[in-house]
């Protein structure tokens, strides 16, 4: 049997150095990550026009987001289960975990490859998607779907590394394959003229590489995690947990990307000017969230590994540290974004119009952030003991539900795109609110 609890600063460190050891190799890692799509707006916008970036950024964006975040959430069950059989000490689960874990990414993998290639025309359409990008984006999607095995490989053996506390090999695999990126987007659109589809090879080739590497990680790993091919095979009682716990939070964020999808639908109908600002915001906007990403991340797995440990006192006191770091860091990022906005427009396109209407889209919505960092936190704190039914449900009503409901009864009245945004603050105030009171009823029977 393997002991790590002498040795495992999550179980016996200060919480906020260990906290941030943890936080700053997934937020530089989500940082890299996001950079595959966002050089390739930047690339195409700078290179071809606002309607590629359109292209790569509005409609095409949100499609993958709701794929990838519904397979990050299931993910996130092998994590969490990893985690916990790590702090126990379970070396037998932790492995069966591991290869259940890489069977589930593969086989998601071959099924998302062929649904997704086939829907890729009909989900664009049901977008709203203007006629003048509809190619591209086709073209964009399809290669990208062409590749997704890979993303759900590195995605899922991130993962594991992360939920025993190794945040920084998957940090060093991003930043290669990010370099690999740049590079290739730099020859093949601005060198070779190949356009969007250039983009999209470029993509697929470094997500190849991160999953080559991040694989071979874990097949040479010393632990009592270590990945052999001819081990992945479903394991029943662990799939069936990773799947309980890993499920609900796969269609939290499906219903997350689903609003965003109604929210694209509706800025779509504005045209491409805005269809390319909101493009370019979203990538803005993916800042903010690589930081609560990061933070929700780590408290998972570290309420998860102390949950483990029959360490209840220190997942408390954890909670709390880490949204008072989130707070501070969000606020700082978003006097960043509104004194730096114009700056940052303008590294996405040239197009005068379309830097004004994403600067006051910028405005209205990042003040708000700072509301989102008790909903990040405590349902990452929530997931981590094992509890994901309930803030899907509330994420679903205070989130999905009430956005839904917002569109379609203020649209009607003020069809514009203030009217769209504020649709944000409202259901996250909502819905924030909401967690804070689970989240306190739930600890008292920690």
């Amino acid at each position: 049997m393997y002991s790590q609890t002498k040795d495992n600063p999550i179980i016996t460190g200060i919480i906020w150095k260990q906290l941030l050891f943890f936080f700053f190799p997934i937020l530089i890692g989500t940082f890299f990550q996001q950079l595959y799509n966002t050089v390739d707006s930047v690339v195409v916008g700078q290179s071809v026009g606002k309607e590629a970036l359109a292209s790569v950024g509005g409609s095409s964006a949100q499609i993958v987001a709701l794929v990838v975040g519904f397979f990050t959430g299931l993910s996130s069950g092998a994590t969490v289960t990893i985690a916990q059989f790590f702090g126990a000490r379970d070396e037998k689960s932790a492995n069966q975990g591991i290869h259940c874990a890489y069977a589930i990414a593969l086989a998601a993998g071959v099924f998302l490859t062929i649904a997704g290639i086939a829907l890729t025309p009909a989900m664009l359409r049901l977008m709203n998607t203007p006629a003048e990008i509809m190619g591209d984006s086709i073209l964009y999607l399809r290669i990208y779907f062409g590749g997704i095995i890979f993303v759900l490989v590195y995605n899922m053996g991130s993962a594991i590394l992360r939920s025993t506390g190794d945040s920084k090999h998957p940090l060093y695999y991003l930043i290669v394959c990010c370099a690999i990126n740049i590079i290739l987007d730099i020859l093949f659109v601005v060198v070779l003229h190949m356009g969007v589809m250039g983009a999209a090879i470029a993509t697929l080739i470094a997500q190849a590489a991160s999953a080559v590497l991040v694989t071979l990680k874990l097949m040479r790993s010393k632990s009592i995690l270590t990945l052999s091919l001819k081990k992945i095979r479903f394991h029943g009682p662990i799939l069936k947990h990773q799947l309980r716990l890993g499920l609900p939070t796969g269609f939290e964020s499906v219903l997350f990307a689903i609003t965003n999808i109604a929210i694209q639908s509706a800025v779509n109908t504005f045209g491409t000017d805005t269809s390319a600002a909101w493009s370019a915001f979203g990538k803005l906007d993916a800042i903010f969230w690589m930081v609560s990403t990061a933070f929700g991340i780590s408290i998972t797995t570290f309420v998860g590994q102390n949950y483990g440990a029959g360490k209840t006192n220190r997942v408390r006191r954890s909670v709390r540290v880490c949204i008072l770091m989130d707070l501070v860091v969000s606020t700082l990022l978003v006097l960043f974004l509104i004194i730096a906005r114009t700056f940052l427009f303008r590294l996405f396109t040239a197009d005068e119009t379309v830097i004004q209407i994403g600067c006051d889209m910028l405005v209205l919505i990042t003040p708000w952030y700072v509301v989102y960092v008790f909903i990040e936190v405590l349902a990452g704190a929530l997931r981590g003991v094992g509890d994901v039914i309930v803030p899907v449900i509330i994420t679903l009503l205070g989130v999905c539900v009430l956005r839904i409901i917002w569109l379609a009864a203020v649209l009607k009245i003020i069809p514009t795109i203030p009217a769209i945004i504020f649709s944000y603050p409202v259901t996250w105030c909502i819905t924030a609110l909401t967690f804070i009171i689970y989240y306190l009823y739930k600890q008292k029977r920690l």
